[in-house]
């Protein structure tokens, strides 16, 4: 029974939990459809309730930016709006803050959470999988000897909170697997493991019985 049971689990558990992050998704963004006028909201002009129709509208509103945002034209008034928000005191440091992060995680050309690296953490006679975001600012790399590289090492299972920090590059190990296997490898608490490459990274090297193979 027991065997049974936790069979089950393993079954309901992962399912129940995707189920309830979709719905919540969808939910928050069912619940954009509230900000426009009655009369014109789905509801009204259907007669129904048709879960997800938020989904498609905020899609079609990221679609639509982007396509307005591409050209010369779109890209001035974007600059003109930021020049708005820049002159806000409060909104400044928030939306400036932010812009950069995504700007950095999302842009093409950044390097920020393209490559999974072992770095020692949290002391030197352990390892663990942390995320490389850069280099440090040129006031903290003058301070530092040799080059560095920024990390950013995750927490298990919330890999959403985590450290940041700096590390000599040549202390670190660059994972041959994607960023989206390292993930689940944390998430996981190491029980998913993405490839057999990564044991024997951590095997130690028999000539160096301190550093990984």
């Amino acid at each position: 029974m027991k065997r049974y049971f936790v069979t089950g689990l393993l079954i309901w558990v992962p399912l129940g939990i995707t189920l309830w992050v979709i719905s919540t998704l969808v939910g928050a963004m069912d619940g954009i459809l509230l900000l426009l006028p009655e009369g014109s909201r789905p509801r009204d002009l259907l007669g129904i309730n048709i879960p997800g129709l938020g989904v498609i509208g905020v899609v079609l509103i990221v679609l639509l930016t982007g396509f307005l945002t591409a050209n010369i034209l779109g890209q001035r008034l974007v600059k003109f709006w930021e020049d708005i928000l820049n002159r806000i005191p409060v909104v400044k440091s928030i939306y400036g803050s932010v812009k950069q992060v995504s700007d950095t995680v999302l842009s093409d050309s950044g390097n920020a959470f393209r490559k999974a690296l072992l770095v020692r953490f949290p002391h030197n006679e352990a390892w663990t999988v942390a995320f490389l975001t850069g280099t440090p600012a040129n006031e903290i790399a003058k301070q530092l000897d040799g080059e560095h590289v920024s990390v950013y090492v995750p927490t298990t299972p919330n890999p959403t909170s985590g450290y940041f920090i700096v590390v000599k590059k040549s202390e670190t190990i660059e994972l041959d697997m994607s960023v989206d296997e390292a993930l689940k490898y944390v998430i996981s608490m190491g029980v998913v493991s993405p490839t057999p490459k990564l044991a024997a990274l951590l095997r130690p090297d028999p000539a160096n019985p301190n550093l990984p193979g």
